[in-house]
C-alpha cells in the first residue's frame, strides 16, 4: 500500500452537541467532548482504515476521537456487514418498498430505483425467500442488491429491451470537488433539513470537500467494471434526476469498506427515504468491490450509532451490524450490545463491569505515556532543502512545553501503538 501519514497532533476539545435538541438547535453547554482530536496534512487510506477502527472519524481534513464516557451522547463506531445480505432494510419508504421508491412527477409515477414493486420483503443470511413472503409486482425481483440498485439507471435500461423510461435517473462516482451545483444542493439541505442558513462556500468546501487521503490504487484481482472507483480516496456519489441534482453522498473508499461521511438531498424528495436508499448503494459499491477481487473490502462504515438519540437509531436497521468496544475494540453484534446501552449511558460491551449508568463525574481524558511507549513515535523536527529531518517525539525542542506533550499523548494513546509508530508527527498547528 503506497502513501504514508503525516498528523498534526491538537489538543482535545469540548463543543455543544448537535443531538440532543430539536433540529437546528445545539446544546446550551459544551457537552460533546473527544479524547483525541489531529490535523493530517497527508493520510493514508490504510492508516486512516485503521484510525476508524479505533474510534476516530475525520470532516474535511480535521479527525476526531469522541470522549464515550463523558459526552451527553456517547458516539458508537458502527459497521454493516455488507456482504452477508441481498436487500438489508426493513423498510425504503411508507409503501413498504425495499430499494426502490416512487416518486411523483407531475401525472406521472416513475419507479427511480427499480422498475419492480412488491411488498416487504427481508432477507436473513443467504435465505434469498427471506421469511417465506413473497414479493408482488410485474416480475420477480433480482435475486441480488446490486442488481436491483442498477435496475433503474440510465445506463441500465438502455442496455435492455424494456420500454423507454418516463425519466432518466443516473448515478455517478467521482472523486470529491467543488461545484455551484453542489453547494446549492447543501444550502437547501441545511436551509429546509437543518434550519440552518449557510451562505459561504468555503463552510462547503472545509466540511464535505477538502481532504488530505491520499489516492492509492485499488488492486483488483480482475478489470472492475467502469463504474466502480480505481482509487482508494474520498469521493462524492451523485444522484440526478433529469439532469437536476437531487441528492449527494460524501463516502471515503477505503481498504476494508466504504466509509459514509455524509449525505443530503433535496427536500422536494424527503418523502422517499433518500438516506436509506444512499446506504443500499453505498453497500451495493461494497459487494461489487469485493466481487471484481478488491482485497478487504467487507464492510459500510456508517459513521458513528448513538443509542441516546432517537434520530440516529435508524443504522441499527441494517444487519447484521456491528458496534466497535470503546475500550478494546472489538466488534460486538449490535442486537448483543443493545441490552447494556439500554441499561447504561456509557456501554462497554467487552467489560460490562466498566459500564457507567449516570454521568461520568472521573477525571479529563489525560493519558500519561511512558518513555518506552513514545520511544518509536517519531516527529519532524525541521525541513531543510526540501527534506525532512525525523527524531523521536522526545527530542523534539517543543517537547518541553506541556501543551505539546498533553496533544502528543492524546493522540498516540488514541492511535494506539502499532499506529503511533507508523504514522509521523509534524507541530504545524501550535498545541
Amino acid at each position: 500500500m503506497s502513501g504514508f501519514t503525516i498528523l498534526s497532533p491538537l489538543n482535545p476539545s469540548a463543543n455543544t452537541c448537535g443531538y440532543c435538541g430539536p433540529p437546528g438547535q445545539r446544546s446550551t453547554e459544551e457537552t460533546s467532548y473527544h479524547s483525541a482530536e489531529c490535523i493530517p496534512m497527508q493520510l493514508s487510506c490504510q492508516d486512516y482504515q485503521a484510525m476508524i477502527d479505533r474510534g476516530w472519524r475525520r470532516s474535511g481534513t480535521y479527525c476526531y476521537k469522541p470522549d464515550l464516557k463523558r459526552s451527553c451522547c456517547p458516539q458508537y463506531t458502527i459497521k454493516y456487514a455488507s456482504l452477508f445480505h441481498d436487500v438489508c432494510p426493513r423498510r425504503v419508504s411508507g409503501n413498504y418498498f425495499i430499494g426502490t421508491f416512487e416518486a411523483a412527477l407531475g401525472d406521472e409515477i416513475t419507479y427511480i430505483v427499480s422498475p419492480y414493486r412488491f411488498n416487504r420483503w427481508v432477507l436473513h443470511g443467504d435465505d434469498h425467500q427471506g421469511s417465506g413472503t413473497k414479493h408482488k409486482g410485474k416480475d420477480n425481483q433480482p435475486s441480488k442488491l446490486e442488481e436491483a440498485i442498477h435496475a433503474s439507471e440510465l445506463e441500465h435500461c438502455a442496455s435492455t429491451s424494456g420500454p423507454e423510461p418516463a425519466h432518466k435517473f443516473q448515478v455517478t462516482l467521482e472523486p470529491a470537488s467543488y461545484t455551484d451545483e453542489k453547494f446549492a444542493l447543501y444550502q437547501i439541505y441545511q436551509r429546509d433539513i437543518h434550519k440552518e442558513q449557510e451562505k459561504k462556500p468555503q463552510s462547503f468546501r472545509r466540511f464535505l470537500v477538502e481532504n488530505n487521503l491520499h489516492r492509492e490504487d485499488i488492486p483488483y484481482a480482475t478489470s472492475p467494471p467502469s463504474h466502480l472507483p480505481h482509487h482508494y480516496g474520498a469521493y462524492h456519489q451523485l444522484y440526478r434526476l433529469d439532469g437536476e441534482l437531487i441528492a449527494m453522498g460524501v463516502i471515503d473508499i477505503l481498504p476494508s469498506c466504504v466509509s459514509s461521511v455524509y449525505f443530503m438531498y433535496n427536500s422536494k424528495w424527503d418523502r422517499f427515504s433518500l438516506g436509506k436508499l444512499s446506504a443500499l448503494r453505498e453497500a451495493s459499491i461494497a459487494r461489487e468491490m469485493h466481487a471484481a477481487g478488491a482485497p478487504g473490502m467487507q464492510y459500510l462504515y456508517m459513521g458513528f450509532y448513538i443509542y441516546s438519540c432517537q434520530k440516529m437509531r435508524y443504522k441499527g436497521e441494517y444487519s447484521p451490524s456491528f458496534l466497535a468496544d470503546p475500550e478494546d475494540y472489538t466488534w460486538h453484534p449490535l442486537e448483543e450490545c443493545k441490552p447494556l446501552l439500554e441499561q447504561y449511558r456509557y456501554a462497554c460491551f467487552s467489560h460490562p463491569e466498566h459500564s457507567i449508568e449516570e454521568d461520568y463525574i472521573g477525571e479529563d481524558h489525560n493519558p500519561q505515556l511512558s518513555h518506552n511507549d513514545l520511544k518509536d513515535v517519531n516527529v519532524v523536527i525541521s525541513v531543510q532543502d526540501r527534506r525532512a529531518i525525523i527524531a523521536p517525539v522526545e527530542e523534539s525542542p517543543e517537547w518541553r512545553r506541556d501543551s505539546v506533550k498533553r496533544a502528543v499523548m492524546t493522540t498516540v494513546d488514541a492511535l494506539g501503538p502499532t499506529l503511533a509508530k507508523r504514522v509521523i508527527l509534524y507541530f504545524v498547528y501550535g498545541p
